[in-house]
């Protein structure tokens, strides 16, 4: 074989590795394009929060996004691909362009994914000492997408807020022991989005139903729901101000971060009641996520 032939034959695997992870980087992100706002943003933006409450070193920093961003992104990842998989006849209707409906992948191949992520998940969260955390996100991930516990408003609400506490724990640990001040911010944002997180629930209900799942808005009837969301968006700067703010030294920069989040509050509070459609009603859901971004990015300025 001459040398030609040799660089040939050679450059065929090269092509099909890098064929096959432009493939898997395609499907990781329609897996989990849709929720890079809700959970992987806020625990990047949480882990600054940290770093600048401890005075910790750059290094020490560009480390921690490191293993962070790869926690937050096994929780995604491992969430997404197992509430895909257990629903499909739902996303027909709901979301039809999701890859294990339009056939990008088998359902077998969805499941070998989800063991391997589910195994890493357990492996990064004990090498970086934050095994607890990953474990009480592996048993949101198993319960609400394989449980049944998504079936009901109540605990479906609450298992979406643990999730978020315990990613939001796990990635201030990796910066420092958690604080007074720290379990205040973890316990509120849970909370609210054990509360609010019902506003996704407005966009779903035609798929919902079909799968004879009781959300937030079927089981207290959408015009209700809406009121009582609208309601709580409402209200929900009064309680930012005196929750997190307040214990806060109050500077100009405290007043900005109480007046931006205030003004998205009010909007979404706004767009539940006035914008009705499954469109709409997503990009409400939408600014939501954005809202977490900037009361977690508000941390950075305020602790």
């Amino acid at each position: 074989m001459d040398a030609q032939s040799r660089v040939i034959s050679l450059s065929f695997p090269v092509i099909g590795l890098y064929k096959s992870l432009l493939r898997e980087l395609d499907l990781i992100w329609q897996f989990t394009g849709r929720d890079i706002s809700s959970t992987i943003i806020p625990p990047v933006l949480f882990i600054v929060a940290a770093s600048h409450y401890v005075q910790s070193s750059f290094s020490e920093l560009l480390l921690a996004l490191g293993y962070g961003t790869l926690f937050v992104w096994l929780y995604l990842f491992s969430f997404c691909l197992s509430n895909q998989i257990a629903g499909v006849e739902e996303d027909r209707i709901n979301k039809p362009n999701r890859p294990l409906v339009t056939g990008k992948i088998s359902l077998h191949g969805a499941l070998v994914r989800w063991f391997l992520s589910m195994g890493l998940f357990t492996f990064v969260g004990w090498y970086f000492g934050v095994l607890e955390w990953a474990l009480i996100c592996q048993m949101v991930v198993i319960l609400h997408n394989f449980g049944g516990w998504d079936k009901y408003w109540i605990t479906k609400n609450f298992l979406i807020g643990l999730g978020t506490f315990a990613h939001l724990a796990a990635v201030w640990q990796l910066i420092t022991p958690i604080t007074p001040i720290a379990w205040q911010w973890l316990f509120l944002i849970g909370g609210i989005w054990s509360t609010l997180v019902a506003v996704q629930d407005l966009r779903d209900i035609e798929g919902d139903l079909a799968v004879n799942r009781s959300t937030f808005p079927i089981a207290f009837g959408e015009t209700t729901s809406r009121i009582i969301l609208s309601l709580g968006f409402g209200l929900l700067p009064l309680i930012i101000h005196f929750i997190l703010m307040m214990p806060t030294v109050n500077t100009v920069s405290t007043l900005l971060c109480d007046i931006v989040l205030a003004v998205f509050s009010w909007l979404i509070a706004a767009r539940i009641v006035l914008n009705r459609s499954p469109q709409e009603d997503h990009h409400t859901y939408m600014l939501f996520t954005y809202w977490y971004c900037l009361v977690v990015a508000s941390a950075i300025v305020v602790l």
